[in-house]
């Protein structure tokens, strides 16, 4: 059993701002990726920084800014390796690993030795900048001010990603950031079964277990100016992972016409004519939901507007079977809600379900296409590339982000299928090309899926709290 939603008072002042709101309101964004050269005058640039950093308890209407670091951008900023290594092993091995490759499916075509960031074969990353505004003028102006900063304080800029602008939609078409996980401690509240304790986004508090997730501390001697925190459990410590969390930061890359193009040829009449109707009949199959929004758990038969935001359902009861929602698609596998073993339907299960979740804060780049241009021939083949940059937030990047990716996404086996990987997201692969719609009467077989998501760059992060940056530059 979980240990149920408790009163807790986040410490919002010093956690950063990503993990209290997505900046929904701030519709422009760029992610600069750094390299840190020169430890020095990279803790000078961190203690100018420190104090402009967004934080939770502010709601910016015209900017904000958080900083994310990799094991490798805090070892070279001078913290010592006995205490890197206090961090959680996926962090510190980083996503490249083989190990971490297997888990995540990387492999093949999106090998990290093929990626344009994060990757062997690329420039080491060492911190993320994350860049917000209220419009494209607000950020450029944003963007230059803090470019400025990073060239006088010698730091080397790897790539600048950025963003685009496709009013709550991703680039496949679909409405994007509906099903959110409700945190204790936060404004926003909702059922308390579908509320998460704190601890399981944010270091130093009880997450669902009732326990603190492992994180880093030092001797209190060693922090001199006494900027950190004191360790809740009472060791003494200064405690520098308190209010900081992992980031999970890949860039996916989207093939939108070969979604819809795929979708369409699997869809034609028996005259070989277009069905506009069955392609988004079957694309709204592979995901869970209509483009709306609206979740087929409760909409089978067409979108609905009344229920483009609708998250308050379950699978066991409603749908047990997939006849309404597939139960390979993507929404069930990415979030099963009640539908989990040992005890589908009953609090157990929602319980199971708690301890397997992410926030998350991703932005989308490239222009929109809708599916009419994407199966157009008229509109030829030199696309300009989109996708998403996927970031999510949790505090222990095995239970939860790399379950999901490896357990429920990636595999063939899900919830009792046999051949079946994520239709929208997945690696291709020998087992796993195949996705099946269930029904009342005869189910649904389409095979030979093509891959639609690619990995392009990735890393683990650790986002600091405030008093954690801080501390670093006073290292």
């Amino acid at each position: 059993m979980a240990a149920g939603p408790v009163a807790t008072t986040l410490d919002l002042p010093d956690v950063q701002g990503l993990v209290a709101r997505g900046y929904g309101n701030l519709n422009a964004a760029r992610f600069v990726l750094l390299g840190l050269e020169d430890a020095a005058a990279a803790r000078r640039w961190l203690g100018e920084i420190a104090g402009t950093v967004t934080a939770g308890d502010e709601r910016p209407e015209s900017q904000a800014l958080n900083l994310a670091f990799t094991s490798s951008g805090l070892k070279r900023l001078g913290l010592a390796p006995e205490i890197v290594q206090q961090f959680s092993n996926e962090f510190v091995g980083g996503m490249t690993t083989e190990h971490r490759s297997r888990i995540l499916g990387d492999l093949g075509d999106d090998a990290p030795e093929r990626w344009d960031w994060g990757g062997p074969a690329s420039a080491p990353v060492d911190a993320a900048l994350l860049l917000y505004a209220r419009d494209d003028s607000e950020l450029e102006r944003l963007a230059e001010a803090q470019l400025r900063v990073l060239a006088a304080g010698g730091l080397r800029i790897v790539r600048e990603l950025g963003t685009s602008d496709l009013d709550g939609f991703e680039p496949f078409g679909f409405r994007d950031g509906i099903s959110q996980p409700l945190l204790e401690g936060l404004s926003k509240v909702g059922p308390p079964q579908y509320t998460l304790r704190t601890g399981e986004f944010v270091l130093g508090y009880p997450n669902e277990y009732g326990r603190y997730t492992d994180r880093p501390t030092v001797e209190a001697s060693s922090d001199r100016q006494s900027l950190l925190p004191r360790d809740p459990t009472g060791s003494g410590r200064a405690d520098l992972g308190l209010n900081g969390t992992y980031l999970v930061f890949r860039q996916l890359r989207q093939d939108v016409r070969g979604f819809w193009r795929f979708l369409d040829a699997a869809t034609r009449r028996a005259d070989g004519s277009s069905d506009p109707a069955a392609r988004i009949r079957l694309a709204a199959k592979t995901v869970g939901r209509w483009p709306g929004g609206a979740p087929l758990a409760l909409a089978p038969e067409r979108d609905d507007p009344a229920l483009a935001e609708a998250n308050d359902f379950g699978y066991f009861h409603e749908d047990r079977d997939g006849a309404r929602c597939p139960i390979g698609s993507h929404i069930r596998r990415a979030n099963p809600r009640d539908s989990l073993d040992p005890q589908p339907g009953s609090d157990q299960s929602l319980a199971l379900n708690r301890r397997h979740r992410i926030l998350r804060r991703g932005r989308e780049y490239g222009r929109s296409l809708t599916p009419e241009e994407a199966v157009a021939e008229q509109t030829g083949t030199g696309e300009d590339e989109r996708g998403l940059h996927f970031i999510c937030l949790n505090a222990n990047i095995a239970r939860q982000f790399e379950f999901v990716q490896h357990t429920w996404v990636n595999s063939p086996k899900f919830a009792g299928l046999y051949d079946d990987a994520d239709p929208l997201v997945a690696p291709s692969q020998p087992f796993g090309a195949t996705f099946t719609v269930q029904s009342e009467s005869v189910r649904q077989r389409v095979t030979d899926l093509p891959r639609f998501v690619s990995v392009k760059g990735g890393a683990y992060f650790f986002l600091p709290g405030i008093a954690a940056l801080r501390y670093l530059a006073s290292l």
